[in-house]
């Protein structure tokens, strides 16, 4: 990898008005006063780099979840998948992975499979860290079908700065493990149902790498890992 490389990564299409509008205000606020100029700049930078889409290596051995999403794991509980995806109403093991405004916020499939169903839902822009985030904020779920029959659910939260949620792909898609099917612009949030009595493998505060990272593992008897920070 050349040196330029690790610094300087694609981006996503949907970022690109973005950076532009950005862009154009930092070149109004150079004629306004060069220290505001300086600062548009900076704001003008991170936006590229917030809608980076670095290549990513997925590990493809049958069985294995990924994240969906970089970032951080904030929770690990039981917890009934949304309503609107027509899953089981019984609790299944929820992962949460959230994204602050620095982490890539492109998202990936977990596992390979068609997606069965996609429901929007309006709500509130809560701290998407905060557990209430999962059944008040606003939310996209996806229901995606797995060869052995099982199913996971996999969905977008909107955070405390976020506004929108894009979700690229449509009910019926065939999808593979880390491929893109949607991002969030500006914070915010990804839980994974696993089936039940598949355990996670990761740990809370665990740093996440969306399309790589193993989230879980459908043919492992290993139990839940524990982790210890230090």
């Amino acid at each position: 990898m050349k040196m330029r490389d690790t610094f300087i990564k694609p981006m996503h299409p949907e970022g690109r008005r973005f950076v532009a509008i950005f862009a154009a205000i930092t070149v109004v606020l150079f004629l306004v006063w060069e220290v505001l100029g300086w600062v548009g700049l900076g704001l003008t930078i991170w936006c590229y780099y917030f809608f980076r889409d670095p290549q990513r290596t997925t590990p493809t051995r049958a069985g294995l979840i990924v994240s969906p999403a970089d970032g951080v794991v904030s929770l690990i509980e039981p917890a009934v998948p949304p309503a609107e995806l027509g899953m089981s109403d019984q609790p299944l093991t929820r992962v949460s992975v959230f994204m602050n405004v620095f982490n890539c916020h492109v998202n990936r499939a977990p596992v390979a499979g068609r997606i069965s169903a996609i429901a929007y839902r309006p709500g509130k822009f809560l701290n998407a860290s905060l557990d209430k985030a999962s059944e008040d904020n606003e939310r996209n779920s996806l229901c995606i079908d797995m060869e052995d029959g099982r199913q996971i659910a996999v969905v977008q939260i909107a955070g405390l700065v976020a506004r929108r949620i894009v979700c690229f792909v449509t009910p019926g898609t065939e999808i593979l493990t880390g491929q893109r099917f949607g991002l969030i612009r500006f914070g915010s949030r990804l839980d994974v149902y696993l089936p039940d009595g598949v355990p996670p493998m990761v740990n809370i505060g665990q740093t996440m790498v969306a399309g790589e990272t193993v989230l879980a593992d459908l043919l492992s008897d290993e139990p839940a890992r524990v982790g210890r920070t230090g």
